[in-house]
């Protein structure tokens, strides 16, 4: 047994906290990325897109994050790709992240009346001067409010990449615990820790969303 006071504890898991946040914001902003894409490509009505992409959001919607972890562990090897912990983590989470943010755009986008397609298309616009000048500006204030409050969901999934042995706040925390025999102390600081990521950015997404429903 090593003797860690609560200090350690906290000092040590504020580390791992560290790279939490960076593996969060990695996955979130390259699903964003990678989500854009996917949905420009479905708007443009382009041969087998929208079937393809429909598939891809139910394979990954409906796959267990912990499933798409151990296959991006184990599967990018085949491909001759380095296969560290931080990889499969961050190539794990981004597919994860784009299935979803994909499939909240596209519900922002679905949500903005037919007229104003028809209306841009009157005044000669091309299919992309449509989307940057009218329907993407309207779909990002609609989109704003969840897309915030999905990084909760991002944050807490990050918590499952310590099972292929990345070392962030769930992965330090448990061998804390094993060092110290005191899991519930350490895990109840873990709780703690994810409770302070977590709560400002849903307090955020609940601020949005009211000042979206006064606007409207």
């Amino acid at each position: 047994m090593v003797d860690f006071s609560l200090w350690d504890i906290l000092r040590n898991l504020l580390l791992a906290g560290r790279w939490t946040v960076g593996l969060s914001l990695i996955a979130f902003i390259g699903g964003g990325v990678v989500g854009l894409g996917l949905l420009l490509l479905r708007l443009s009505k382009a041969p087998g897109a929208e079937t393809a992409i429909s598939a891809y959001v139910q394979l990954f919607q409906g796959m267990p994050l912990l499933v798409q972890l151990f296959l991006a562990y184990y599967g990018l090897g085949l491909f001759g790709i380095n296969t560290s912990p931080w990889v499969a983590a961050a190539a794990g989470l981004t597919l994860y992240t784009s299935a979803f943010l994909t499939e909240i755009w596209r519900g922002c986008v679905a949500s903005i009346p037919r007229g104003q397609w028809e209306a841009s298309q009157s005044l000669a616009m091309s299919f992309g001067e449509q989307l940057r000048h009218i329907i993407l500006p309207q779909a990002m204030k609609i989109a704003i409010p969840p897309t915030v409050g999905f990084l909760v969901q991002v944050i807490k999934g990050t918590a499952l990449a310590s099972v292929i042995g990345f070392m962030e706040l769930t992965k330090v925390g448990k061998t804390i615990a094993n060092a110290t025999f005191s899991p519930f102390l350490v895990f109840s600081c873990v709780a703690l820790m994810y409770f302070v990521l977590c709560y400002p950015v849903s307090l955020y997404a609940k601020s949005l969303e009211r000042k979206m429903h006064a606007q409207r």
